[in-house]
């Protein structure tokens, strides 16, 4: 039997109001523990800054960005090198997270919204310090709040305790508009930093634009959240299924021949569809799924962020 850490460390629980403080303190243990030190230096952001002040001169490898080869280097070895920046000190990072319905599901070891607030809490200790500033958008069917852009642990605190205590959204109530959602971020210009994403990304479509249009002044990382039977219908016989959104409701046979396989593959296109939107929109893609340990996942995300260090991956955690 696993211990109560090593079932959390795999899934945090469903967080309860009066549990915040505890949940809160909990996150801070494990994602300082397993995340930290595997920055860039004392560089405290989740994904290198490219920076402006040119550093240091390395071979180039694949993936790394073409347009960092140092040609004058490359003349005197003979060998492609590329100019690494120096990351700049102070980021101010945004994560925008979306708190449909659709995010209060969850079949495996957790809902997919717990795996939203454990994003958040990975991005926000890992960038609320030496003076970078963090603040958030939660946005839901009708609805948002911004959290302003603060630096300091007690911000920091703040803010994830306000997504930590939010009230589900009922069900029936619709889906979130992200391509609103996201132009909250462009208007009015903030200044460069990171901007986070956290979504199960399952919306009438229309957020790519935006998200390019994002990330052509910040960095931008896509934290997709899914749930595996998102992905494939159990053989169970007759199913009732709502979709938490609409409040629309469905009974199903789930042994009836080709149904489960037509499920599998219209579910299929549509994560493939995402896929591909996301790095064409100029963003990085991390997923997180409720039966996995979402901080290994992320762990796994950083670790290949910084081996590409300013360059763009396209996936982790599938």
């Amino acid at each position: 039997m696993r211990s109560a850490r090593a079932r959390w460390e795999a899934a945090p629980p469903s967080v309860r109001v009066g549990e915040a403080e505890d949940v809160l303190r909990q996150l801070d243990l494990l994602i300082t523990r397993r995340l930290d030190g595997l920055l860039q230096g004392d560089y405290a952001g989740l994904l290198p800054g490219p920076g402006s002040e040119p550093g240091e001169g390395r071979e180039y490898r694949p993936g790394d960005d073409v347009r960092r080869i140092d040609w004058n280097l490359t003349a005197r070895t003979t060998t492609p090198h590329v100019r690494d920046l120096i990351a700049d000190r102070e980021l101010e990072t945004w994560a925008l997270v979306d708190c449909s319905a659709s995010l209060q599901f969850g079949t495996a070891l957790c809902e997919k919204r717990d795996l939203a607030v454990a994003a958040t809490a990975a991005i926000a200790f890992l960038t609320a310090r030496t003076g970078n500033r963090m603040g958030s958008v939660l946005v839901w069917p009708g609805g948002s709040t911004m959290v302003p852009a603060r630096s300091g642990r007690q911000a920091m605190l703040a803010l994830l305790h306000t997504l930590v205590t939010k009230p589900p959204t009922a069900d029936g109530t619709g889906s979130t508009d992200l391509a609103a959602a996201i132009e909250l971020l462009l208007r009015p210009p903030r200044r460069r930093g990171l901007v986070v994403v956290v979504s199960d990304f399952m919306d009438a479509g229309g957020w790519e634009k935006p998200l390019r249009a994002l990330g052509a002044r910040h960095q931008v990382m896509a934290v997709e959240i899914v749930d595996p039977r998102e992905l494939e219908l159990p053989n169970v016989g007759y199913l009732t299924v709502v979709d938490p959104e609409t409040g629309r409701l469905r009974e199903i046979q789930t042994a009836k021949a080709g149904l489960r396989e037509r499920y599998a593959e219209a579910a299929a296109a549509e994560r493939a569809g995402i896929a591909a939107s996301i790095p064409r929109a100029g963003a990085q893609h991390l997923i997180l799924r409720t039966d996995r340990d979402w901080l290994r996942d992320i762990v796994e995300f950083v670790v290949t962020t910084k081996r590409r260090g300013a360059g763009f991956v396209t996936s982790a955690g599938r």
